[in-house]
């Protein structure tokens, strides 16, 4: 009762945070409010996710010091202000401003929920909590898009941020509900030689690169929708939710799949179907039928949901029961640092090509980033094979 209890909680958290997919649909919009160009619209992106990339670690360990419930419940509060400023923001900047202090609340929230989860859970059984929690992540980021494309399009773009607000009182409320299962003051601190191992190295690595590749998605997928494309945000937003969907519906399964067969196999098959999800992207245009592109942008976030769950168990197991704040934390750090660096580099690919190839640039994006993940599901191949 109380693993089903804290799980719950965490993942409505989670969720909260994760709900921040409502932006991307919104970037054509806010482009044109604040009157900036698409290719600075990354830094709505690179300003929260560099900032939460930062914060889940140092939340993480904090966490195993002073208590996963407590540091859990600031970062949902401070979320709940963060949504207010970002939907009241007069200027680009100040807006870019509300987006770090987003960014620290969602990092304190995503450094402490896996540790919840999995403290709360028996060892056995940790890769099935870890995937209820990832698949309320990829829920919330598949239901972000459909929800905003609504909003844009009948009420505006401010509103996606003042719709936050409420919810992430509810979930505050809910987390003083939270059992004492974390550890405290007496937890040891991670050194440096805790992280530099490779057994934690080669799940931050895959983590890295596994999250740079989908963010082409992320960054890149609302404006072919809808530039190139055509479509209204609210169709627009249908389409963009199949990723994170594809996501959600493999990540539950991943995780039992994880505690029965063991993380690798699991890691090196979630990769090259995201790698194949993303080529085909590269080779979409303008007369590439709707169900097909629908069916592509599934099957990428399929692939990022079988690999996800097994990889961070993996990562969890390999840090000791007083670490697991700082093991969570540590793997969206990797994550979120391999997010801001496919968004900035994807970002500039895009950027630089776009004046001299047109719409051709997205699939030049979406090749450079199918490339990248294809050689991490190699070189995951090649760990999988040692270690057999």
């Amino acid at each position: 009762m109380i693993a089903a209890v804290t799980r719950s909680i965490a993942a409505a958290g989670a969720a909260l945070v994760s709900l921040d997919s409502v932006v991307n649909i919104a970037f054509p919009a806010m482009s044109a409010a604040f009157a900036v160009p698409p290719d600075r619209m990354r830094w709505v992106i690179i300003c929260y996710v560099f900032t939460y990339a930062l914060t889940s670690l140092a939340g993480g360990a904090l966490a195993d010091r002073v208590g996963h419930a407590r540091v859990f419940r600031a970062g949902v509060a401070l979320s709940g202000l963060a949504f207010a400023l970002g939907g009241l923001a007069p200027t680009f900047a100040t807006f870019l401003g509300a987006r770090v202090v987003q960014g620290f609340a969602g990092g304190l929230v995503y450094g402490t929920a896996p540790g919840l989860v999995t403290l709360a859970a028996p060892p056995a059984a940790r890769g099935r909590a870890l995937g209820s929690l990832n698949a309320a992540i990829g829920l919330a980021y598949a239901v972000g898009p459909l929800v905003a494309g609504v909003l844009v399009d009948l009420v505006g773009w401010r509103s996606i941020f003042h719709v936050r607000v409420p919810l992430a009182l509810l979930t505050l409320a809910l987390a003083f509900r939270l059992p004492r299962v974390a550890v405290s003051s007496s937890a040891r601190l991670a050194a440096s030689r805790d992280l530099l191992r490779g057994a934690v190295l080669r799940p931050g690595v895959l983590a890295f690169f596994g999250n740079a590749g989908i963010f082409a998605v992320w960054l890149l997928a609302p404006f072919y929708l809808v530039t190139v494309r055509g479509l209204d945000a609210t169709v627009g937003g249908v389409l963009f939710m199949l990723t994170p969907l594809g996501t959600a519906v493999a990540a539950p399964l991943a995780g039992r799949l994880a505690d029965r067969v063991g993380p690798w196999p699991l890691v090196v098959c979630g990769l090259a179907v995201e790698a194949v999800g993303l080529g085909l992207l590269g080779g979409a245009d303008q007369r590439t039928p709707l169900p097909a592109l629908a069916a592509v942008l599934f099957g990428a976030g399929l692939g990022l949901g079988v690999f996800q769950v097994p990889n961070m168990a993996a990562a969890m197991a390999a840090f000791g029961v007083t670490q697991q704040g700082v093991a969570g934390g540590f793997l969206f750090f990797a994550r979120t640092l391999g997010t801001v660096f496919g968004v900035a580099t994807l970002g500039q690919i895009f950027a630089s090509r776009r004046l001299s190839v047109g719409a051709a640039a997205f699939n030049e994006c979406f090749v450079v980033a199918a490339l990248a993940v294809g050689a991490v599901a190699a070189l995951s191949g090649l760990w999988a094979r040692r270690r057999a």
